[in-house]
C-alpha cells in the first residue's frame, strides 16, 4: 500500500478542520474546496467516509516510522509500506 509523507495527511487534516466551520456559510468556493480536500483526505487514508478519514490520518501519523526498511519516499509524497 502507498503511504504519504506525514506531512501530506497532516495538511490535509488541517485544511479539513480550517475549512469545515466555512462550508456552510454559502460560500460555494469554500464548499468546493472543502469537496477536494475531504475527497483527497480519503484517498490518502484509505477511506471512503470523509467522517472517518481525518481520525485514520491521526492513527496513521501516530504510527508512522521513519528509517531503513520503512519505505522509500517518491517525488510524489508516497512511499511503498513494508
Amino acid at each position: 500500500m502507498l503511504m504519504p509523507r506525514p506531512a501530506v495527511p497532516r495538511d490535509l487534516v488541517e485544511q479539513y478542520e480550517a475549512l469545515l466551520p466555512h462550508a456552510g456559510d454559502g460560500s460555494t468556493g469554500a464548499h468546493r474546496r472543502l469537496e477536494g480536500v475531504a475527497s483527497t483526505l480519503c484517498v490518502s487514508t484509505g477511506t471512503r467516509d470523509v467522517e472517518t478519514a481525518p481520525a485514520t490520518a491521526r492513527r496513521q501519523l501516530s504510527g508512522t516510522r521513519s528509517g531503513p526498511g520503512t519505505g522509500a519516499a517518491t517525488e510524489s509524497g508516497f512511499a511503498l509500506a513494508r
